[in-house]
C-alpha cells in the first residue's frame, strides 16, 4: 500500500500498514479495487476554528467558555465547568501524528483524505465541540450546541450526500432540545448526536435521564422527524478520572468507553423502546466487544429480578438493542468474532475515526484485512457501510467504483 501523499508514516505508526492481505476476499475494501466495498465511516470528526465559540455565542456566555489559562510558572492548561483543569504538554508530534491534528480543516481535503482512505461517506461528529456538554448548565451547553449546527451546516450542508455532520443536542435543556431537534429537522440533517447522561457529571438519582417518562415527548418528536440520534464516547461526563503512571490506557479503556453502556440500558430496559418504536440509536467510537456481555447481562438482570423490574416488557431487553440499536468500533477483532454467536451483524458498524489517533485512517484497508478475515463477503459488506447506509439514509449505490468509476 503506498503512503499518504505529503507526509511520510513515522516508524511508531508503520505497524498500521501491515496486512494479512485479502487472500481470497471476493472483492477488498482497498481504493483501487473496482468492486470495493461500500465505506461509509460511521464516526469521523471536524476540525472547528479555534475561536468559532468564542465569535458567535451570546456574551453572557463568553467568559465561561472552555479555554486556555497561563500560570504564575509560565505553564499552560486547559479549563472548562465540567472537566478538570489538565495540562497542556509540550511536544511535538512526527509523521501522521503530527498531520492528524491539522486534518480535516477543510471541505477538500476532508474529500481528498476520504477518497486516499476508500470512504464513500461519512457521518461527522465534533472535536473540540465535544466539550460543548461538559457543564453542569444544559442551557449553557444547548447554546454551544446550536452553534455547531449552525456552523456545520454552513461548512458542510453543500456536500450533505457524503459529508454528514451530526447536530447536537443538549437533552438536559429539554424545551431547547425540541425547538432545536425541530430547527435541524427541518434543515435536513442526517441525524442527532446526545451526549451519554442528559446532565453532566457523576451519577446523581435525582438527575434526569433516559429511562424516564419526562423523555417521552422528546421521543415522540423523534420518531415523527425519523432521524435517528447518537451517543458519542466521553460525553456525559469527564473521561480523565485516572493520573499518572497507565493514565492515558486507564482513561481510555475504562472511563472513557464505559459511561457509553449507559444510554443503551436506559432504552433497552425502560420501555422506551416498546412506546417509540421508532426510534433507532447507536453508541459511537466506543467499541463492540463489549456489547454482547452487556446484552446478556441485562436480561440475566431482567429475568433474575423480576419482582423488582418495571415495566415489565414484551420482550428481553437485549431484543430491543437487535431490532432497534447499533455500534460503531475501528479495531475490535473479539467484537466481531462474537457477532455471528450473538446474531449482530445488523447492529455494527465500522468507522476510521477520522482524523484522530484512534482511528484508521489512512491505514483502513490493512486494518479491515487484519480484522475482518474470519468475515464473509455479506458481512464485510454490511458492517463496512450497508448498516450505515440504512440507518442514516445515505442514498449511495451498493458498489461505488463500479458504478461511478472511481476506481483509481
Amino acid at each position: 500500500m503506498s503512503e499518504q501523499v505529503g507526509y511520510e508514516t513515522n516508524e511508531e505508526n508503520l505497524w498500521r500498514a501491515e496486512t494479512p492481505g485479502p487472500e481470497g476476499w471476493k472483492r477488498t475494501a482497498r481504493r483501487e479495487d473496482p468492486n470495493k466495498y461500500l465505506m461509509i465511516s460511521a464516526d469521523t470528526h471536524a476540525n472547528e476554528p479555534h475561536d468559532l465559540w468564542a465569535k458567535r455565542i451570546d456574551k453572557k456566555y463568553r467568559d465561561r467558555l472552555p479555554r486556555v489559562i497561563t500560570d504564575e510558572n509560565g505553564k499552560q492548561w486547559r479549563v472548562s465547568e465540567g472537566h478538570r483543569k489538565a495540562r497542556l504538554m509540550e511536544f511535538r508530534m512526527l509523521g501522521e501524528d503530527g498531520i492528524r491534528g491539522k486534518a480535516g480543516a477543510t471541505i477538500e481535503g476532508r474529500l481528498t483524505d476520504n477518497r486516499y482512505d476508500g470512504i464513500d461517506g461519512e457521518i461527522m461528529f465534533p472535536n473540540k465541540g465535544l466539550a460543548m456538554w461538559a457543564t453542569p448548565d444544559p442551557v449553557f451547553a444547548m447554546a454551544q450546541c446550536k452553534i455547531w449546527n449552525e456552523w456545520a451546516w454552513e461548512e458542510f450542508g453543500s456536500h450533505y450526500h457524503t459529508v454528514s455532520p451530526l447536530a447536537a443536542i443538549a437533552t438536559g435543556d429539554l424545551d431547547g432540545a425540541m425547538k432545536e431537534i425541530e430547527r435541524v429537522a427541518a434543515l435536513g440533517f442526517r441525524g442527532l448526536t446526545f451526549p451519554c447522561k442528559p446532565i453532566w457529571g457523576a451519577h446523581d438519582v435525582d438527575h434526569a435521564n433516559y429511562n424516564l417518562p419526562e423523555f417521552d415527548p422528546m421521543w415522540a418528536l423523534i420518531e415523527e422527524t425519523g432521524l435517528p440520534i447518537t451517543f458519542h464516547v466521553s460525553t456525559g461526563r469527564d473521561p480523565r478520572a485516572s493520573k499518572g503512571n497507565g493514565g492515558a490506557v486507564i482513561n481510555y479503556v475504562t472511563h472513557s468507553l464505559s459511561p457509553t453502556i449507559e444510554p443503551l440500558a436506559n432504552l433497552c430496559s425502560s420501555g422506551v423502546l416498546e412506546r417509540f418504536p421508532k426510534v433507532k440509536f447507536a453508541l459511537i467510537e466506543a467499541g463492540i466487544g463489549w456489547v454482547p456481555w452487556v446484552l446478556d447481562a441485562m436480561d440475566e438482570a431482567y429475568k433474575k429480578h423480576h419482582f423488582w423490574v418495571r415495566p415489565k416488557l414484551q420482550g428481553l431487553p437485549s431484543d430491543y438493542f437487535r431490532s432497534n440499536g447499533a455500534a460503531s468500533f475501528q479495531e475490535d477483532e473479539a467484537g466481531l468474532l462474537l457477532a455471528d454467536k450473538y446474531n449482530l451483524w445488523d447492529n455494527f458498524m465500522w468507522a476510521n475515526d477520522y482524523p484522530h489517533h484512534e482511528g484508521t485512517w489512512p491505514h483502513s484497508a490493512a486494518a479491515i484485512e487484519r480484522t475482518m478475515q474470519n468475515m464473509n463477503d455479506e458481512q464485510r459488506a454490511k458492517i463496512l457501510g450497508l448498516n450505515a447506509k440504512r440507518m442514516f439514509k445515505f442514498d449511495l449505490p451498493d458498489y461505488p467504483n463500479a458504478q461511478s468509476g472511481n476506481a483509481d
